[in-house]
């Protein structure tokens, strides 16, 4: 186990914290079956910032599991309880059964203690950067979390793991001055669960970007169509950008960034920025099938750190080619310690089969909204 804009950054050297724990490799897919959201996901990335150099460079941090407390801000009862119980011996018989009811979950004799971990590290990352003791930090967990609903886990995810932190901090730590969070989440995938809690609360900007294909894409709803904009009191604080087709690359992304989530960050002027850091839109992941490469996370991400002081915690969310995970996270890493970019170019045209022009502006007229002082 290995221990784990306006707001412009001083040059003085970044505390970058960085948590990983080997118990969240526990969570396995039972009898070694088919699935793409395995413990070497984590075990990659972890591999690759050592080889690099890059843990010796950071605050490393002590995982933790997550308080009851802390998940029922966002979950039922029921939903703590079935978390907490499933991994125990009086459920080894029926956990195949219990899991067939969700959707794209599995269960083991690890599930219990690894998505405890996973949502107790990103508290605990996202309070260090909150308090100041760390500049910006990266929770390298698993089980991800943001399918995961108030009362039902799906697609791999069991706790809610960011919208469990971004909660806590709100509600529960305000001397800690962070009243406005901006979630990007930038998973292939939309982003339901995290959606959901965060439907009706203007302190939350939730932006999430991801293939859609009019429903036909995982969750296979509407929720993660443009017109999602919220309710109530947060109506206007939830924006959605739907891919209708895959092949999209770091031009189209960039884009994105460019007319809509800068412009809106600048005047939302966060507190402090979580990425749902999914990286399953990489070139060569097999469920994405998108193109970014690491040089264009790196620039997504150096884009955001222009706003909160550089306040900005990344969560692992998916990312299935191993490979383009690790690589991808590294570059992410290396901006976070104002490294340089790696080289790349985005000197290409945004994909054609995503009319992006129609899709920025039908996206800009559906999220005008006031912003709270």
């Amino acid at each position: 186990m290995v221990g784990g804009s306006e707001n412009r950054r001083t040059k003085q050297k970044r505390r970058v914290g960085l948590l990983y724990d080997d118990r969240m490799c526990k969570h396995a897919p039972p009898n070694k079956t088919d699935w793409p959201e395995i413990p070497d996901r984590i075990k990659s990335i972890w591999t690759k910032l050592q080889t690099a150099g890059i843990t010796q460079r950071c605050v490393l941090l002590d995982a933790k599991e997550v308080e009851d407390n802390q998940v029922l801000l966002v979950h039922s009862q029921n939903h703590l309880k079935l978390m907490k119980d499933i991994s125990s011996k009086k459920f080894s018989s029926r956990r195949k059964k219990i899991a067939s009811k969700y959707d794209s979950i599995y269960f083991n004799e690890g599930s219990s203690q690894a998505a405890s971990l996973a949502a107790g590290s990103v508290v605990q990352v996202i309070e260090q950067v909150a308090k100041g003791e760390l500049s910006s930090g990266v929770a390298i967990v698993r089980p991800p979390g943001h399918h995961a609903e108030h009362d039902k886990p799906i697609g791999f995810c069991l706790y809610n793991n960011v919208a469990i932190a971004a909660k806590f901090i709100l509600n529960e730590k305000p001397e800690l001055g962070i009243k406005r969070i901006l979630i990007v989440d930038w998973d292939v995938h939309h982003g339901n669960g995290t959606q959901k809690m965060f439907w009706e609360d203007p302190r939350v900007l939730f932006f999430s970007v991801h293939r859609h294909e009019f429903g036909n894409f995982f969750p296979f709803n509407d929720d993660g169509f443009y017109t999602m904009v919220g309710n109530g009191p947060g109506a206007g604080y939830n924006i959605n950008v739907p891919w209708e087709n895959n092949q999209c690359g770091d031009a189209d992304y960039i884009a994105v960034w460019d007319h809509i989530l800068i412009p809106v960050a600048k005047e939302f002027n966060p507190d402090m920025i979580i990425v749902s850091a999914g990286f399953d839109a990489a070139v060569n992941d097999p469920l994405g099938e998108c193109l970014v490469t690491p040089f264009g996370y790196s620039v997504m991400l150096k884009k955001l750190m222009d706003f909160a002081h550089g306040k900005v915690v990344l969560a692992l969310e998916g990312g299935y080619n191993l490979e383009s995970t690790a690589s991808s996270m590294l570059a992410c890493v290396e901006v976070l310690l104002d490294d340089k970019p790696n080289d790349g170019s985005l000197d290409v045209y945004p994909n054609e089969g995503v009319c992006l022009r129609e899709l920025v502006l039908q996206i800009i007229n559906n999220i005008s909204f006031a912003v709270a002082n």
